[in-house]
């Protein structure tokens, strides 16, 4: 088993404001066995000087899209699955170098594409998947457009690489069990109108409260939860009530319902970054121009909806939902977030409550004895400024994902 260890790091282990400092670590294996603030003695090991540099957890994004590699997501849907895997690979390696070591994909990948990952067939962050998200007819999983007949081919047009279009309890059901037989971590519905769908206002309410109780019932049945797209007050107090989990975007949230989500202990995933990658780049890459005529329903309202769930004190976990084109985008996530949020607070989205999130906390997000070993040496302090984890990781050191490294230029590594 190998066995690294870091000596000299300025460590922030993802739960305090404050760092320490000469701080040292042994990694065994996948996992951290010691931290310390004397030196670590372990013969045979690799060790890397930090040089004071500072030593976070591995960034986790829990709303991805690893196999959006074109704005227009309709068009995807004529595209071989293996072409678009092949593009996706360039996609997570992306984000693992930007320091992200974990990713939730909210649509689109699939045991597959995770496990390439899992078993270094490709390079990329761990994946907790949703397999294909659920859609009613004419929702925002529905990529049709609106000139094609609904019960045309229907065996064919079910959905995309995205989503799976079911309309019913029975045919809910029967959706949600299949991506959980495909190994799906949780399941996510279509429970309001979006930006990229040509079909339904961002208003619009979607599934029943039938339909979604099923969803609800059959991913506990699994010991797992539900995440829901919604933008609106309505859609997203309708799924809070019903036992929804994370409410995906949230923009249009009030101060209300931001009040519900709190004593229910629902999580808010905000995805700032995706309007304003859209409105910079969306018509540049193709982007539909009824999506880009959505895009200022939402995209003004974002801070004030972080604003009002900061006040409520819900669970605000980090995600960026980018597509095609944008990925590049990534980590202006956390300097978005700035203008209402702390630094300490963003980082905490990003590491600590997006762990919980993930029910995996202890062992992602933190810099504690018995966590996976997925951490970062960032040149700078990113609790002071955030910049340090800009610029597609050029300030990141060392990125090291389960124990192995994927980068390391510290300038104090020994062999």
């Amino acid at each position: 088993m190998s066995l690294i260890v870091l000596k000299h790091c300025t460590l922030w282990d993802g739960t305090s404001p404050e760092v320490r400092e000469d701080m040292h670590v042994l990694v065994e294996g996948a996992r951290i066995r010691e931290i310390s603030e004397r030196a670590i003695t372990a013969p045979q090991a690799q060790v890397i000087d930090c040089q004071g540099k500072t030593l976070m957890p591995g960034l986790i994004d829990a709303h991805v899209h690893l196999i959006a590699t074109s704005l227009n997501l309709g068009q995807l849907a004529q595209e071989p699955v293996s072409l678009t895997i092949a593009r996706a690979r360039h996609i997570a390696a992306g984000m693992l170098q930007r320091g992200f070591t974990t990713v939730r994909d909210a649509g689109g990948a699939d045991w597959g594409l995770a496990a390439a990952i899992e078993y270094g067939l490709m390079d990329g962050p761990r994946v907790f998947y949703a397999g294909r998200a659920l859609s009613q007819t004419g929702g925002h999983g529905d990529f049709r457009s609106r000139t094609l007949e609904a019960d045309q081919c229907a065996c064919c047009m079910a959905g995309t690489q995205f989503s799976v279009i079911a309309d019913g309890v029975p045919e809910v059901q029967k959706a949600a069990r299949q991506e959980l037989r495909r190994g799906a971590t949780q399941l996510k519905i279509m429970a309001s109108g979006g930006v990229a769908s040509p079909t339904d206002p961002v208003w619009n309410l979607q599934y029943s409260e039938d339909e979604i109780c099923a969803v609800v019932w059959e991913a506990r049945s699994w010991r797992t939860y539900v995440m829901a797209h919604a933008y609106t007050p309505e859609a997203i107090a309708r799924c809070v009530r019903l036992g929804v989990r994370s409410i995906e975007h949230g923009n249009l949230i009030d101060q209300e319902t931001a009040a519900l989500m709190a004593r229910a202990g629902a999580f808010l995933v905000p995805t700032l970054v995706t309007y304003e990658a859209l409105h910079r780049e969306g018509k540049q890459w193709g982007l539909p121009q009824v999506s880009i005529d959505k895009i200022y329903d939402v995209r003004e309202a974002g801070l004030q909806s972080l604003e009002w769930a900061k006040t409520a004190g819900v669970q605000i976990g980090f995600g960026t939902d980018l597509l095609g084109e944008t990925h590049h985008y990534q980590s202006l996530e956390l300097s978005l977030r700035a203008q209402v949020l702390s630094p300490f607070e963003v980082l905490q989205s990003a590491t600590t409550v997006n762990a919980a999130l993930l029910n995996r906390p202890g062992e992602l997000g933190v810099l504690v004895p018995g966590a996976l070993a997925d951490m970062l040496v960032v040149d700078g302090n990113p609790l002071d400024d955030l910049t340090v984890l800009q610029e597609q990781g050029k300030h990141l050191l060392l990125i090291m994902k389960n124990g192995q490294l994927f980068k390391n230029v510290c300038g104090g590594a020994e062999a």
